[in-house]
């Protein structure tokens, strides 16, 4: 039977044991999932010690996405684009590495009926989670994907990081006070809603959005998420529970070479926040 974690810190709160086992038994698979713990220092070796062990795989949470890109011995153009990896592959005493949270961004996104093509989008935050999904996003032809953080210098490295792959024609970065374009489609990937803080963006983008989406999720709406409905009634608002389910999703395609139904899973997970 095949070893798989989860890794990160703090890990106690991870569903991804309940999703990968989930999508297992669509298929029949049979395989041990469980969460892992690293302490901050000892990231690396734990990854040598599962490679030395013969486990499968691993898929990467906070804070360690950025490290296990660069421990990989082999990773996909997508996390070359991100240069974070989510998803481990264990094989022949190697790691392959890719970065599937850009693609569980965007399949949610569909599966809630918003468009990307031709629209522009703002992502708040200039982190790792704005790096893993900006492939996914530039793959679907936005009209242009604009990047702020309150500190800008993030935000531009990664606009002159992409400029240099030949990916950047239409991503740009701004401070968010100077921030007057209209956008179809605001993200927040910052940790702020963790700390039930919002990020600090005018309030006019939001009456002028068509959709805002938040990565962090909890059972009630997030701060950013009410905010935006308090200033645009109308607006779409979307967590990030979504993304985390098809994110793991696109991981178990990569893994088993088989494509999960995630429907079912969204409203049992949904139900038992």
């Amino acid at each position: 039977m095949k070893q798989f974690y989860v890794i990160g810190n703090p890990i106690a709160h991870s569903k991804s044991p309940i999703i990968h086992k989930h999508f297992a038994e669509q298929f029949g698979i049979n395989i041990e999932y469980d969460l892992k713990h690293c302490e901050l220092n000892e990231f690396e070796n734990d990854l040598i010690q599962m490679i030395n062990q013969g486990d499968a795989g691993a898929n990467v949470t906070l804070p360690f996405k950025e490290r296990a890109f660069e421990f990989c011995d082999e990773v996909s153009d997508r996390a070359t684009l991100s240069k974070a990896v989510n998803t481990l592959i264990f094989k022949d005493g190697k790691s392959f590495g890719d970065n599937t949270d850009g693609e569980g961004l965007v399949q949610d996104l569909l599966y809630n009926n918003v468009e990307i093509e031709n629209k522009r989008i703002l992502i708040i935050g200039a982190g790792g989670a704005t790096r893993g999904c900006i492939p996914s996003l530039l793959a679907q032809h936005p009209k242009s994907i604009m990047i702020t953080n309150r500190t800008i210098n993030k935000a531009t490295k990664i606009v002159d990081e992409l400029s240099l792959l030949n990916e950047s024609s239409n991503v740009f970065a701004a401070p968010a006070l100077e921030l007057e374009a209209h956008f179809d489609i605001i993200i927040n990937a910052t940790s702020s809603s963790i700390n039930g803080k919002l990020p600090g963006i005018p309030e006019q983008l939001l009456i002028n959005a068509d959709c805002v989406y938040d990565m962090f999720y909890s059972k009630q709406n997030t701060v950013f998420l009410e905010h935006a409905k308090s200033c645009n009634q109308n607006i779409q608002i979307i967590d990030g529970l979504g993304m985390l389910i098809e994110q793991a999703a696109e991981a178990f395609y990569i893994t088993h070479n088989k494509r999960p139904v995630t429907k079912k899973l969204r409203a049992t997970l949904r139900s038992s926040l």
